[in-house]
């Protein structure tokens, strides 16, 4: 593999696919990391490992189906026994996390939020002493009446951006809402933030993971890192 960055995300994602055992319902991450370890499964599904998933975005769905995972839903399975994601940012020492860059955080944080334990795979380079260093914080919000969410965005102190695909047009998520990218700068309190956030009418959910994570798996030239909530 060519792209040092790729190398190191096939790693850590085989890693964490290591950890899923027989039997398990598993929460099917979304993102590059996140579909390296999918396809891992795949491998390891094909050789016999029996599980089931619940996906958070349609891309891991279809990913996983091509592998043949059996996906359910949690009509049927209404708790997760391990749930493995990527994420844009990983705060040292206590594993909060800023998720969302793909566009799937709604479904990402209901994925987590059913899950007994939630593992996050990433490269070093996503490791940062406080969260909002080098990302903003994406914000999934109704089409109607965004542009009030947004100035509410701005009291707490953002500068929220809506989100674009390629073409210049609004981004539009799995669920058919937007997305506010939020740039806060590093964050002393992101529960705090979480909170208020959260009190928006017209927010669903934030990026802002807040003791979430039990494990982070992260790569870097050097192998494969540990990191534990402190």
């Amino acid at each position: 593999m060519d792209d040092p960055s790729a190398a190191l995300k096939k790693r850590v994602g085989e890693a964490a696919a290591s950890l899923v055992e027989d039997g398990m319902v598993v929460g099917l991450g979304t993102g590059s990391t996140a579909a390296f370890m999918i396809d891992s499964l795949g491998e390891r599904v094909k050789q016999g490992l029996r599980i089931v998933g619940i996906p958070t975005s349609s891309r891991s769905e279809a990913q996983a189906r091509g592998w043949g995972i059996e996906i359910v839903s949690f009509a049927t399975h209404p708790q997760i026994d391990l749930t493995i994601d990527g994420a844009d940012e990983i705060e040292r020492g206590t594993l909060h996390l800023v998720k969302g860059l793909g566009g799937a955080l709604l479904r990402e944080k209901i994925v987590a939020a059913a899950s007994k334990r939630m593992v996050v795979v990433a490269d070093d380079s996503k490791m940062v002493d406080r969260l909002g260093e080098h990302t903003a914080v994406p914000i999934e919000v109704s089409p109607f009446g965004w542009e009030s969410a947004a100035r509410q965005l701005g009291e707490l102190g953002g500068r929220p951006t809506p989100r674009r695909d390629r073409n210049g047009t609004l981004f539009v998520t799995d669920g058919g809402n937007m997305i506010l990218d939020c740039a806060f700068g590093p964050i002393p309190d992101p529960a705090g933030l979480e909170a208020g956030i959260r009190s928006i009418v017209g927010v669903f959910e934030s990026g802002l993971f807040i003791s979430r994570a039990s494990l982070a798996l992260v790569a870097s030239v050097g192998g494969v890192n540990r990191y534990e909530v402190a």
